[in-house]
């Protein structure tokens, strides 16, 4: 007579990520933190340069990124906040973050491309200066750390339209204890030991039978 043994069933193995979407999520994040870094470095440079006349001279006049527009720095920052905020949230929700996400980086880019040639800060400058409302910048030159800024938001660009394609594929922050949260991670009830009046009275406090089998 043969023993017949049991043939165990496989394992089902997890889900995991597909290589493509690991090494994207991997390069959303560095173009996203490396180009909301540049556009906050970058927009804090002179963007532009001129004189002011004054007293029969001139007065050198200059602009950085954040006097001729705020547009880019601050929307570097809703860039990484939305960078972040993919991985918390799933579906639905983490396509419109991604979403958020590019139109930071487009929004930025825009702004800093118009301010390349803005002459409006340093005529403000200076009026200010001279105390003469109509008084106007003149030799305007402007440099190249606009450009740079731009750059810097078509990065988070890139990251956003990343997150838009391969984003459905990323892993979300907590899913490690969803997945821990069955049987194996449920606490096991005490043992009522009906020899010992001590835990006879836990287990009533708690609202458990300590008669029961």
């Amino acid at each position: 007579m043969g023993y017949v043994s049991a043939v165990p069933h496989p394992r089902t193995a997890p889900r995991s990520t597909p290589p493509s979407s690991r090494r994207s999520v991997a390069v959303a994040l560095l173009l996203g933190a490396l180009g909301a870094t540049v556009v906050l470095l970058a927009s804090g440079r002179t963007w532009a340069r001129g004189t002011a006349a004054i007293g029969g001279g001139t007065l050198p006049l200059t602009a950085d990124g954040q006097t001729v527009t705020g547009v880019p720095a601050a929307l570097a920052i809703v860039g990484l906040a939305a960078l972040v905020a993919v991985f918390a949230v799933r579906g639905a929700g983490r396509a419109l973050v991604s979403g958020l996400l590019a139109l930071s980086g487009a929004g930025a880019a825009l702004a800093a491309f118009l301010g390349a040639s803005d002459r409006s800060a340093l005529d403000h400058e200076a009026a200010r200066t001279t105390a003469d409302t109509a008084a106007t910048v003149a030799g305007l030159t402007h440099t190249a750390w606009p450009y740079v800024t731009a750059a810097g938001a078509v990065l988070i660009l890139l990251a956003g339209l990343l997150a838009l394609r391969y984003g459905h594929h990323w892993p979300a922050m907590g899913g490690r204890y969803e997945r821990d949260a069955g049987p194996r991670g449920a606490r096991k009830a005490p043992v009522v030991d009906p020899d010992r009046p001590e835990d006879l009275w836990k287990a009533l406090d708690r609202g458990e039978d300590p008669t029961g089998a």
